[in-house]
């Protein structure tokens, strides 16, 4: 069979501009990212943190998965994807219909006119309904990463307000200025898969919503063992393996590039794992498991801006660099800062993301191989190490950077300001102390203790078939373990 009998028209549902091959590696590279979120980032949530607050964790990730994807079909995928409203910014619109679904997917605003007098549209060779559940999966974990850092204490209610709003006035304006055709898009920065759009996003956004929303309880931040390491290192795999679909699908085809991507991806992620686990070994003197998924985590964002535009060996210098730089800045310069001491970033979100996003960024404008760089990107380009106008591609990734942090301060502070009018930003009191069970009536594990509200029925003296004796708590809100009567 040759190439043109492969593309035509065989029936409605296979149009002669569909490539099966494409269209397939699409919607499984959308499940891999849809599959951090949900279980991953859910799992990962609940066990990292203390017991009596694995249920909400697990809730706002879990909430913001499902109240995403509503808000976009609804309005978010055309503000980020669609026909431009401002620069920066797309018409929001419903992407609901069926001719709309079905037709080729295609990013209007995208086409980009070169200087020999040549366009090109990103276009992909299948349909939007698979381009929109695509982007859902990248809005979807931007959301639940910026709420690694208000873990513990953010009011339930006010989360749930600042889900949408965050998504319409913060996601959409990066997205669709690195993107969806705005001006950091045709101006030629480099943002293969994210690492502006999602991660320095939503760890600067993470760390502005820690300000405003406040610290956890004092006991909460001087002692927050995770309830079960074994869980949230299969959170952590689902993560690291959900990221080939993340980088593998950003070229929005089954092709050569995407094979870069993911190689690049897993390289990258290793490296810094080991350069992280060895830091540890030499500054503490024994390795750490959590230590060693935060280095896994810094190596996959510092790689996700370039994924698909460096060589290997390139890969492995920013897992070095990804593996090391955050580790400074987590474990020695956050202890130096005033402010990153006043601010409880609960799981180290602006060190993890923010830190590593924006070092993939400045990484990629020195590293973008030229070759790699022509087989994907509108604007023909190389990193600064190869020459040429590199060294102006890396001062427009500084540019963008800036841009993103600013928008991301504002925004964030804006909509938390107007949700603290009617909602409380941080919970009541009661609810700190005592946790799940306050705040869902719900509880990780049938244990008593870390939080769960003292029951007399359950807890009373003559209550244990052991011969335990239940010491009535001196604190009014919740008990604090149990006397062994000897």
């Amino acid at each position: 069979m040759n190439a043109s009998t492969a593309y035509e028209q065989v029936s409605p549902v296979v149009p002669s501009w569909l490539n099966k091959g494409d269209n397939a590696w699409q919607m499984t590279a959308s499940t891999l990212v849809a599959v951090q979120s949900m279980p991953g980032l859910v799992i990962l949530y609940a066990s990292i943190v203390k017991k009596k607050w694995a249920v909400n964790s697990a809730f706002m990730a879990l909430y913001a998965f499902a109240a995403v994807l509503i808000c976009w079909v609804l309005l978010g995928y055309r503000m980020a994807f669609g026909d431009e409203l401002l620069p920066f910014w797309g018409k929001g619109a419903p992407a609901l219909g069926q001719k709309y679904l079905i037709s080729r997917a295609r990013v209007p605003e995208s086409t980009h006119r070169r200087e020999d007098g040549t366009s090109e549209t990103v276009e992909p060779w299948y349909p939007m309904a698979s381009l929109v559940y695509f982007q859902f999966t990248f809005a979807a974990i931007t959301l639940i990463l910026l709420a690694g850092s208000v873990l513990g204490r953010m009011n339930i209610k006010a989360w749930m307000a600042f889900v949408p709003l965050w998504l319409i006035f913060s996601y959409t304006v990066g997205a669709f200025s690195l993107w969806g055709g705005g001006f950091l898009y045709h101006w030629g920065v480099i943002d293969y898969s994210g690492g502006y759009v999602i991660h320095l996003s939503s760890g600067i956004a993470g760390l502005t919503a820690a300000y405003w929303v406040g610290p956890r309880l004092k006991s909460d931040r001087e002692r927050f063992p995770p309830n079960n390491v074994l869980l949230m290192l299969a959170g952590a795999g689902l993560l690291w393996m959900g990221w080939s679909g993340f980088n593998g699908g950003a070229p929005y085809a089954a092709n050569i590039d995407a094979s870069i991507a993911v190689l690049n991806t897993n390289v990258c992620a290793a490296t810094s794992l080991l350069v992280w686990t060895s830091l540890d070994v030499v500054y503490f003197g024994k390795p750490s498991v959590i230590g060693a998924v935060q280095g896994m985590m810094t190596g996959l964002v510092c790689i996700t801006p370039g994924a698909g535009l460096v060589q290997s060996w390139a890969a492995i210098v920013m897992g070095i660099l990804s593996g090391s730089i955050p580790w400074v800045s987590m474990m020695i310069l956050h202890k130096k800062s005033a402010l990153l001491q006043k601010v409880d970033d609960t799981l180290g979100v602006f060190h993890t993301h923010a830190v590593a996003g924006l070092l993939g960024g400045l990484l990629t404008g020195l590293l973008a191989e030229p070759e790699l760089c022509g087989l994907i990107l509108p604007v023909r380009t190389r990193g600064a190490f190869y020459g040429g106008s590199g060294g102006v591609q890396f001062l427009k990734q500084v540019v963008a950077a800036i841009f993103v942090i600013a928008w991301n301060v504002v925004s964030t502070t804006l909509i938390l300001l107007f949700i603290r009018l009617f909602i409380p930003l941080r919970m009541p009191e009661e609810q700190l102390v005592i946790g799940d069970d306050a705040v869902h009536g719900e509880e990780a594990y049938a244990l008593w203790g870390d939080g769960e509200k003292y029951d007399a029925t359950k807890h009373g003296r003559n209550a244990s078939l052991f011969g335990e004796e239940t010491a009535e708590s001196p604190y009014v809100n919740g008990a604090r373990g149990v006397t062994i009567n000897l």
